[in-house]
């Protein structure tokens, strides 16, 4: 089976028989065309994953059939060959909608890297569009998305524990949707008809949640000048939700125990007992068994909040959730800000999978909305995405290499233990070199991006190159000259 289908489309019939024996001889199924006219057809004949575009045809001009392309398939990952490569051209491919760009020449290693990320890509929002098909038939949960064995584990027992009254502790980390499972499982059960009532107990003072909680009678303190409900009247036959439980005082601690065991309370300062039928849903993102140990929360509620316990994984260890949840947060905020359908590059989606997500869900979701926000064209390169995400890997790739770089530590033994300590001088240089290196590899040498990125000038960065002894050669194909060719596809397949 092939890796993927790639539709060729150039002028030049040397570019367009080595494309085909390279791509060909690297298990991808290549078709080709000439003109854009001649693409546009075989693209109405059959589906591809990928096309290489070349900005100048004879007929159409590249750019303009990249829009109109976009038009018919948004779907389909798009790759510019252009012989100009600039920071306007990458601009103007990104704003048309390609997924990236290549320049003449070109190395063929780093041609097949772009290839197949692109194609996996265009694989994954096709799967995505299926398996949200596939989970909305399995489950229904429209706010919740996720697709990792974890996040299955969790909807099977959401789908499980919603019909019962049974009270569920959710626990996780911040951000990672905490609230929406227990949205999703009031949704699901038979008081879905009835009121669901979130109370964040950590944003309401502790002198004023008890009157939140169970409400007053009039004359109760100074304020109260009427008799007023509590939520739990408010929230009689359907669900109450406290999220950051940990956070209430052993007082009122007491008195929610009463109410899970007897069902009912007093309002402050009331004698009267109400009685509430109230099913209640807490979250934690503290270990609570650790606040029981130390005494800071009470053992008995513990236990009677902690019927079905549900854990939410992070964001980190479900990292093949990302990209459905990028399109997600993709459809809503463009819908939300009145933009046409936006879409991360390659280069971008790379570095949004590499991060971590220390805030979860809520972090990814905040970064997608400031890069649709700020966007004017429809493709959302790393530019648009904040200085942690883009900076944060290179500082753990280069800390990863500088590892033997280092001093060694007393006691450590081996090939280290006899190596000369290098100074602190040399540790900072050897630094500053792998940073500028590993950016020049992300742009493709490209020195102007480079510098663009470090947002320093260009002769700073200059500078950087020469006192560094950095090589700024680039890994590619000897360029043409006048009557010179690429020879027979085979040589240009291999590089040659």
């Amino acid at each position: 089976m092939p890796r993927g289908t790639i539709l060729v489309v150039d002028d030049e019939d040397e570019i367009r028989e080595g494309l085909e024996a390279l791509l060909t001889s690297e298990g991808f199924e290549v078709s080709s065309a000439a003109t854009g006219e001649a693409g546009l057809q075989k693209l109405e004949d059959r589906p591809f994953d990928l096309m290489l575009l070349d900005v100048s045809l004879p007929d159409r001009n590249g750019l303009e059939l990249l829009r109109e392309i976009r038009r018919r398939d948004p779907s389909l990952s798009i790759i510019l060959i252009t012989a100009y490569g600039s920071i306007e051209m990458a601009r103007a491919a990104f704003k048309g909608g390609a997924q990236d760009y290549i320049t003449k020449p070109w190395s063929n290693d780093e041609l097949v890297a772009q290839v197949s990320l692109a194609i996996e890509g265009h694989r994954l929002r096709e799967e995505n569009v299926q398996l949200k098909r596939a989970l909305k038939q399995r489950y229904n949960f429209p706010s919740i998305v996720g697709k990792s064995e974890k996040m299955l584990a969790v909807f099977d027992l959401v789908t499980q524990v919603a019909p019962s009254r049974s009270t569920v502790l959710i626990s996780g980390e911040s951000g990672t949707g905490k609230e929406l499972i227990a949205k999703a499982i009031h949704s699901a059960s038979t008081r879905a008809d009835k009121a669901f009532i979130p109370v964040n107990t950590g944003s309401i003072p502790v002198d004023l949640l008890e009157s939140q909680l169970f409400g007053h009678v009039k004359g109760a303190f100074t304020s109260a000048v009427a008799s007023k409900k509590g939520l739990f009247e408010v929230a009689d036959q359907g669900t109450i939700f406290f999220d950051e439980i940990s956070t209430i005082s052993p007082e009122t601690q007491a008195k929610l125990l009463r109410v899970i065991q007897e069902r009912e309370f007093m309002r402050l300062g009331g004698t009267d007992t109400i009685k509430v039928d109230v099913r209640i849903l807490a979250a934690s993102n503290e270990d609570l068994t650790k606040l029981v140990r130390e005494g800071r929360f009470r053992e008995d509620l513990f236990h009677r909040l902690n019927v079905i316990s549900l854990k939410l994984p992070p964001l980190r260890e479900r990292k093949e959730d990302i990209p459905l949840l990028i399109d997600r947060f993709l459809e809503q905020f463009c819908q939300e800000n009145g933009k046409p359908p936006r879409a991360f590059t390659n280069g971008a989606m790379k570095l949004l999978m590499d991060y971590d997500w220390s805030g979860n869900v809520r972090e990814l979701e905040n970064v997608v909305e400031r890069a649709v926000v700020l966007s004017t064209q429809e493709s959302l390169d790393t530019d648009l995405l904040p200085e942690s995400v883009r900076t944060r890997e290179i500082v753990k790739g280069v800390r990863l290499q500088l590892a033997e770089f280092l001093p060694p530590m007393p006691g450590e033994i081996g090939a280290r233990a006899n190596a000369p300590a290098p100074s602190l001088f040399e540790i900072l240089e050897e630094v500053e070199r792998r940073i500028i290196c590993d950016m020049l590899e992300r742009t493709n040498w490209n020195q102007t991006e480079a510098a663009e990125r470090f947002q320093i000038p260009l002769s700073t960065l200059n500078q950087k190159i020469k006192r560094l002894g950095i090589e700024t050669r680039r890994r590619a194909m000897p360029p043409r000259g006048p009557g010179v060719g690429y020879g027979d596809a085979a040589e240009f397949a291999a590089g040659k």
